[in-house]
């Protein structure tokens, strides 16, 4: 008997075409939950991990996060049979006399993000949440919401928290200082950049909270408020979708990239949330598309543990990849992607024919973000100049590699002692004694010229990297300039594909070149002509470092940089074709002289990630 953990995903099975099958959808990620209600109803504890919070945020988190589904799906007219249990439940969380109270608010607080969902919730289905409660729940309620929102939220999309929330009070005829809400509203429009790009708070990043963060609250905002700011959220996203529609493969996976991953088929909640506005920022059979794909491509993940409880983890339980905020709750913020059934069946959302996908020919220059992004055989890459997080863990992975792959994901390293034994994937390494080492953190200098960027980095004060990067079809190349007062180890990694049991894989390892072929993939990592010798190792990377698969091979090319300037130039390739050995593999692309990639730069321009202040380690 084989065993086969995908079939205990609630969405194994289920098509995913219709308005009816993603009702089905929910219904069926939720079911799950229900054996985790407390006696009271007012929290959900769904294991024994933890965040950074306490565990009665913990257990508010577990109990609010499926409103982001569930609200929509009563709201278009689904029959949830449960609503006792969330009226039950905000009556005695609320109450402080309740031994399960959930707890004061007094200052930044894990509340907040999960009051937000009760906000949306209280705004789109009164009749469902409010209109039930006893006049002193009711009253325990407001006074929760108004507490709440008198301390300071995190200056970041946590600002959108307290503004849904305001929309519920309106909604409720609740009165409140609506001077604070105002605010809040400038200061997140002191976030956005252009062309539909934000960044989340003065940070020197961009990633997934723009789509499932940022604009997914903007366009509830539009949907539930009629004013000026409503229509600058839905041009803001219009302009938006057509960027954003790049980061997307054929088969629906979306780029791994970036902080909250576990969130998973969140990324569907920004198409999901422009049928709920009823914004066509594409032909409605695209939008349905995307939004669909990509839930299509969770459905044979092993996403969820034994119980059908969704795991802390990206395509498989992984608490290695997760952040301090992330508890046993934290991927319910995936029912985002549920927003679109709150429009009924007849809205264009729904009747219009899903469109296949139809990728860019040519590479994509994303300026706001520093990403070079390029659609290949079953994939889609984004090279990436380099962003920065210095402060969640693994950090460094999720934002400053070389590239990033919707279906190769990244690798976290499991031991910051552990040079020989790094996956490295999409990374250029340095070590000076074997042990320890340094990698790309955070950029000096990041520009884009075309389909080329270039940063400067040091991975040490005394060693300066400049980097240049850019696609060669189905290949990317790099280029490293490094200057270093002492010798180096180095370690550079292409993409990590998935390793099989019983070692049938097929490795090879030789002087400049690496390359491995799995079950469906190839990957593969050459020198083009460095300035030092470098040994390619096909390298078997430690387990459970992946987002995607838990056994991973890495293409690497290994050497050691003498004190004084040293030139690497790499090419790397992978492809969801393993005849990729008998063809692309065999065709390499030539290194740009260097004088040329120098003249490019002199006229790029600047990053836009790059233009808000850095971060102190």
């Amino acid at each position: 008997m084989i065993f086969d953990p995908a079939s205990r995903n609630p969405l194994a099975g289920n098509p995913l075409a219709s308005r009816s099958d993603m009702q089905r959808a929910l219904t069926d990620l939720f079911d799950p939950l229900l054996p985790y209600f407390s006696t009271g109803n007012a929290r959900v504890r769904l294991d024994a991990s933890a965040g950074h919070f306490d565990r009665a945020a913990a257990d508010l988190e577990g109990f609010a996060r499926p409103l982001w589904g569930l609200a929509p799906f009563a709201a278009g007219g689904g029959d949830f049979p449960f609503w006792h249990r969330y009226t039950e439940g905000i009556s005695n969380g609320t109450d402080p006399k309740h031994p399960e109270y959930w707890g004061t608010v007094n200052g930044r607080d894990q509340r907040m993000v999960e009051l937000a969902a009760l906000g949306f919730a209280l705004a789109l289905v009164p009749e469902k949440l409010w209109d039930p409660l006893s006049p002193s729940a009711k009253d325990n309620l407001v006074a929760y919401l108004k507490h709440a929102r008198r301390f300071d939220y995190a200056d970041n999309n946590w600002k959108f928290f307290r503004v849904l929330v305001d929309i519920a009070l309106d909604r409720l005829g609740i009165d409140y200082d609506r001077s604070l809400t105002e605010t809040y509203l400038d200061e997140l429009d002191g976030f956005y950049i252009a062309d539909g790009w934000y960044r989340d708070g003065n940070v020197r990043r961009i990633d997934h909270y723009v789509p499932f963060a940022i604009h997914f609250y903007g366009l509830i905002y539009s949907r539930l408020v009629d004013d000026d700011r409503a229509k600058s959220y839905r041009e803001r996203a219009a302009l938006f979708a057509g960027d954003f529609r790049h980061w997307f493969a054929e088969d629906g996976a979306t780029i791994a990239f970036g902080r909250s991953l576990t969130y998973r088929f969140a990324c569907a909640g920004f198409w999901s949330a422009l049928a709920f506005a009823d914004v066509e920022a594409l032909p409605w059979g695209e939008i349905k598309g995307l939004c669909l794909r990509h839930l299509r491509w969770w459905a044979d993940k092993p996403m969820a543990h034994s119980d059908g409880v969704l795991s802390i983890g990206y395509g498989y339980p992984n608490l290695l990849m997760s952040e301090s905020y992330n508890s046993a709750g934290s991927p319910y913020w995936a029912f985002k992607a549920f927003l679109a059934l709150a429009v009924g069946e007849t809205h264009l959302f729904w009747t219009s024919e899903e469109k296949p996908f139809s990728p860019a020919r040519q590479p994509v220059s994303l300026r706001h973000p520093g990403m070079v992004v390029i659609h290949g055989k079953g994939d889609v890459v984004a090279l990436s100049s380099g962003q920065e997080n210095l402060q969640q863990r693994f950090g460094t992975e999720k934002y400053a590699k070389f590239a990033y792959s919707a279906r190769y994901g990244f690798s976290v390293e499991c031991d910051e002692r552990g040079f020989r034994s790094g996956a490295f994937d999409s990374t250029l390494a340095f070590s000076d004694d074997g042990l320890h080492y340094r990698v790309r953190e955070t950029n000096e200098e990041v520009k884009l010229a075309g389909n080329m960027l270039f940063s400067r980095w040091s991975p040490s004060p005394d060693v300066t990297v400049e980097t240049w990067l850019m696609p060669a079809g189905p290949w990317h190349i790099r280029v490293h300039r490094i200057v270093t007062p002492r010798p180096l180890e180095t370690v550079e990694g292409g993409f990590a594909i998935a390793r099989r049991d019983f070692e049938v894989d097929t490795l090879s390892s030789a002087a400049g070149a690496a390359h491995a072929i799995g079950e469906e993939d190839f990957t593969g990592i050459l020198d083009l002509g460095s300035t030092i010798a470098r040994d390619g190792i096909a390298y078997k990377a430690p387990p459970n470092t992946n987002l995607i698969v838990a056994k991973t091979l890495v293409p690497q090319l290994r050497g050691t940089i003498p004190a004084g300037e040293t030139i690497l130039r790499t090419a790397v390739l992978a492809a969801r074709d393993t005849t990729t050995i008998t063809g692309d593999w065999l065709k390499p692309p030539s290194a740009p002289f260097l004088d040329e990639l120098v003249a490019l730069t002199a006229n790029a321009v600047v990053v836009s990630a790059m233009d808000a202040p850095g971060q102190i380690p």
